[in-house]
């Protein structure tokens, strides 16, 4: 079973004066993964710019450099992009280790460790926006029980954001702390992210960030709206015996054939679609539009 999507990715931004200068950063190609392909990609940039540069980020995701070195009042970046989306196998979280073992995996010791849990440790540690608390070790504590099995707990821990928190596009900005977030139980995709990710790694354990993109499905009989998605983001854990696997906390369900990855990290800070530095431009604001097209349709 597979999914085929055309995925429209558009950033305009409006400068209240002139940009001199500037370099941006985007991610905005897919990565390869087992589950997934990109047949088509297209990169749509006004002004061009002056260089340009598609090369891989330490993590491994595709990332492209721009730099612009002519004046101009506004940017358009637009990804145009044909994925195929493959169907994951069925796991049984029963098989997992325990979250202690699992942890202890991870501790560096007097023993060589194994290349994939070498890697996985450099999730494990702080990062940006993702600090490391006694609060998030109380809030999951229930979901953590001795011996219980790591991906039963994390499963637990996705229910519970779920089930405790509440989506407010207005509630949360970028910056805004995982304290708060946690207080006032509330946000967006990219908190419930970082504040899975914050109570996974106080506990020793090693999780990522990973943005991309959700189907969204209008309501029954309403035709699906141009620009009216947006971008997504969920956790991946590590696990010793089963790899990485992805939950969802913002929709309570592992991706699957309806979530598109484009990119992981430590957090928000390392995937974001479009960053850069400019000399000029006074306030500016990005207008953002995405849209997540199935193929049948």
């Amino acid at each position: 079973m597979n999914a085929r999507y055309q995925i429209f990715h558009d950033t305009c931004y409006h400068y209240d004066s002139p940009v001199s200068l500037a370099q941006q950063l985007a991610h905005l190609w897919p990565r390869e993964c087992a589950w997934q392909r990109c047949t088509e990609q297209q990169l749509l940039i006004s002004p061009q710019p002056t260089s340009r540069r598609d090369e891989r980020d330490v993590f491994g995701n595709p990332l492209t450099r721009l730099a612009f070195e002519r004046p101009h009042d506004q940017l358009q970046v637009g990804a145009r992009l044909t994925v195929e989306v493959l169907a994951r196998p069925a796991l049984d979280f029963n098989q997992s280790p325990a979250w202690e073992s699992t942890r202890d995996a991870l501790t560096y010791s007097s023993q060589p460790l194994p290349a994939d849990v070498l890697e996985a440790c450099r999730f494990r540690f702080q990062s940006p926006y993702v600090h490391l608390k006694r609060s998030f070790v109380e809030f999951s504590h229930s979901c953590f029980p001795p011996g219980r099995p790591l991906l039963l707990g994390v499963q637990g821990l996705m229910e519970k954001i779920f089930s405790e928190f509440t989506f407010d596009a207005e509630a949360t900005q970028v910056a805004t702390p995982l304290v708060e977030v946690l207080e006032r139980r509330r946000g967006v995709c990219q908190d419930f992210a970082h504040l899975m990710l914050a109570c996974v790694r106080s506990r020793g354990l090693a999780a990522r960030y990973v943005s991309g993109y959700l189907l969204t499905q209008p309501p029954p009989g309403q035709p699906r709206l141009i620009g009216a998605d947006a971008s997504h983001a969920w956790v991946s854990v590590f696990c010793p015996v089963l790899g990485w696997v992805d939950f969802d906390p913002t929709n309570n369900v592992q991706p699957a054939l309806e979530h598109i990855t484009l990119a992981w990290g430590r957090d928000f800070s390392d995937v974001s679609p479009l960053r850069g530095v400019i000399l000029g431009g006074g306030n500016h604001d990005p207008e953002v539009s995405v849209t997540v097209m199935p193929l049948d349709e």
